[in-house]
């Protein structure tokens, strides 16, 4: 009998302390992203793509956007978004990003389907390009444009820190 309740109490911090885990690692840390067109405005994010010719990001047009950030790792962000530009308009502006492999996200995230995006790159039937070159330092901003105008984003790593 003496050993039970130190077991069950065990057992039950056991229980909460990975339960706590659990949430924090698939919700807590998570919160959502704004876009704007404004560079100034406090707390917003603008999506961009990588120019040809100047090699900087420039702003793009985007609607309906819904995406998430953690600030517990730069490889958390992802997005969803529409836009009206056409893919011919962006292979000849924007860089290509041909490395293009979407990360996963929390499966309460329901727009971003990693495994769709990634077949339609694999495919050809969507265009990767590059929005952001180090975001974050080894860290890309990658968006890849679907025909229909459905559009991604996401952080992946880059080669900076490969052999």
């Amino acid at each position: 009998m003496n050993g039970k309740i130190p077991a069950l109490v065990i057992a039950v911090i056991a229980v909460v302390a990975g339960a706590v885990m659990y949430y924090l690692q698939v919700y807590g840390y998570y919160s959502p992203v704004r876009i704007s067109t404004d560079p100034t405005e406090q707390g917003a994010t603008q999506l961009e793509l990588t120019s040809i010719t100047s090699g900087q990001p420039e702003v793009i047009l985007a609607e309906n956007f819904e995406g998430i950030d953690a600030t517990s790792s730069p490889l958390r962000f992802r997005g969803c978004f529409t836009t009206p530009m056409s893919l011919a308009m962006l292979t000849e502006t924007y860089v290509a990003y041909d490395k293009a492999v979407p990360l996963i996200t929390p499966g309460w995230f329901k727009c971003f389907d990693p495994e769709e995006i990634g077949a339609k790159l694999e495919a050809g039937e969507a265009l990767a390009f590059l929005s952001h070159k180090d975001i974050a330092v080894g860290v890309d901003r990658v968006i890849a444009v679907f025909p229909d105008g459905r559009a991604f984003v996401w952080h992946q790593l880059n080669d900076t820190f490969s052999e």
